[in-house]
């Protein structure tokens, strides 16, 4: 009897969160930001033709950060492949530390968009608190999925959410 009340509670915990994981967080806000090369870039205009969008926010200082950025790096070419994704990784460093995002983003081969939020704005309009804090978007646009902090694997859960996210 025990087992079967374990493995029913196991049962119901799992049922709830694979029907809980996609949750319709929004659109994402209209904020002028800047493109890693200093030019004018809206947060409108984040989008993929129909396909799934990832958006990191991370900082120059963060060590977590750089490990999920550069993990992501070594997948980024497959999920493209895969899924189809299109990665933005927004800096929230502040005005005087901000001129080392593209030096970062070039040295490390990031081959996905980097975008500069030196005031914070996008940031604090998607409530970011401290980096790393990532969004998956669904192919209308909508944020379906968030996580905040960064474990080395998580990107194989972003994985398994970019893969979800296609066989719909």
């Amino acid at each position: 009897m025990k087992k079967f009340v374990l493995a029913f509670t196991a049962l119901f915990f799992t049922t709830f969160l694979f029907a809980q994981e996609f949750k319709d967080y929004g659109k994402l806000p209209s904020i002028d930001i800047k493109n890693i090369d200093g030019e004018a870039f809206n947060t409108s205009e984040i989008q993929n033709d129909g396909k799934p969008v990832v958006v990191c926010f991370w900082a120059t200082w963060c060590s977590p950060c750089m490990a999920e950025l550069n993990a992501i790096s070594d997948m980024y070419a497959d999920w493209v492949d895969d899924y189809g994704v299109k990665l933005y990784a927004v800096s929230v460093d502040n005005a005087r530390s901000s001129s080392r995002a593209k030096s970062t983003a070039n040295g490390n081969g990031w081959e996905f968009e980097v975008l500069l939020d030196p005031n914070n704005d996008f940031g604090k309009s998607m409530q970011v608190a401290n980096p790393p804090k990532t969004f998956i978007l669904n192919g209308d646009g909508t944020i379906v999925w968030q996580h905040v902090k960064y474990a080395p694997g998580d990107e194989e859960e972003y994985e398994e959410v970019l893969k979800k996210l296609t066989e719909e």
